[in-house]
């Protein structure tokens, strides 16, 4: 169905493979931004409990709300908008997840539980409300509200499951990044060759390429004896977001359409 038979544009981009690598590169700088903010400059890595994860977590928060106001008052589809946004809700689900496992001291697998919990009753919540939880339904504002909540609680849950993989199993963060990898290939297998309902794998994928770009991102910065790369944060972070500027400008962005074509979350 064309959008001259009845169909309604979208506000959120059409799922391709395009979407999915600017994804990982968005929660990749999510991970090393929010921890030059947190860990570089307010020093929370040095003292959980100095404020400095609460702090980034209310900075990264205002961001998010000024991208998300810009996005839900836009008429049409505006690329730069949303990645804005997306990028911030990974930036606040990286100070968040910290804030609450180290901070408050939940740890990763209580905290991995408590984001979980707060994920499905978000979706639970905007099905009950709006009928479904379909990405290509996200035409009003209601349905916008619903979309970068349920967003921003699967960043920070998928922070909180990077950082337990990779510390609590002591899989490393490179081995952490494997299994994060390996899974999101075997999610790719099940689109293509089962039935499966397209929204949850939209949504089990979405939550996994945000430990992929944990796991990813701790790995580039982090010190050495610790498993990492030691490079700079700020520096890996300006490398990141220059590559998500290019794809951004490069690969065609488009919306997608409702009620029409059914969605396809690894379209080409």
């Amino acid at each position: 169905m064309s959008p001259e038979d009845g169909d309604v544009r979208s506000k959120v981009p059409a799922v391709t493979i395009g979407f999915w690598v600017i994804k990982i590169l968005a929660t990749t700088l999510g991970e090393t931004g929010g921890d030059t903010v947190t860990m570089n400059w307010l020093h929370a890595d040095q003292n959980a409990h100095n404020g400095g994860y609460l702090i980034g977590t209310g900075i990264f928060l205002l961001v998010l709300v000024v991208a998300v106001a810009a996005q839900i008052s836009a008429r049409k589809f505006n690329p730069w908008t949303y990645w804005l946004a997306i990028v911030a809700s990974t930036t606040v689900g990286t100070a968040m997840a910290d804030f609450f496992d180290r901070s408050l001291g939940i740890g990763y697998a209580g905290g991995s539980f408590i984001l979980l919990s707060c994920v499905l009753l978000s979706l639970a919540a905007w099905y009950l409300v709006l009928g479904a939880i379909n990405v290509e339904s996200v035409t009003t504002p209601r349905a916008e509200i619903f979309y970068w909540v349920t967003i921003t609680f699967s960043q920070t849950l998928g922070t909180a499951l990077g950082d337990w993989t990779a510390d609590g199993t002591k899989l490393g963060y490179d081995g952490g990044a494997l299994v994060f990898g390996v899974a999101l290939a075997a999610l790719a297998a099940i689109y293509y060759w089962t039935t499966i309902s397209r929204v949850l794998l939209f949504w089990m994928a979405f939550i996994l390429t945000r430990p992929l770009g944990a796991t990813v991102g701790d790995f580039l910065d982090k010190p050495a004896d610790h498993g990492g790369l030691a490079l700079s944060r700020p520096l890996a972070s300006a490398v990141i977001l220059l590559l998500i500027v290019a794809l951004v400008t490069l690969l065609p962005q488009r919306s997608g359409y409702h009620p029409g074509d059914q969605p396809r979350m690894l379209e080409g």
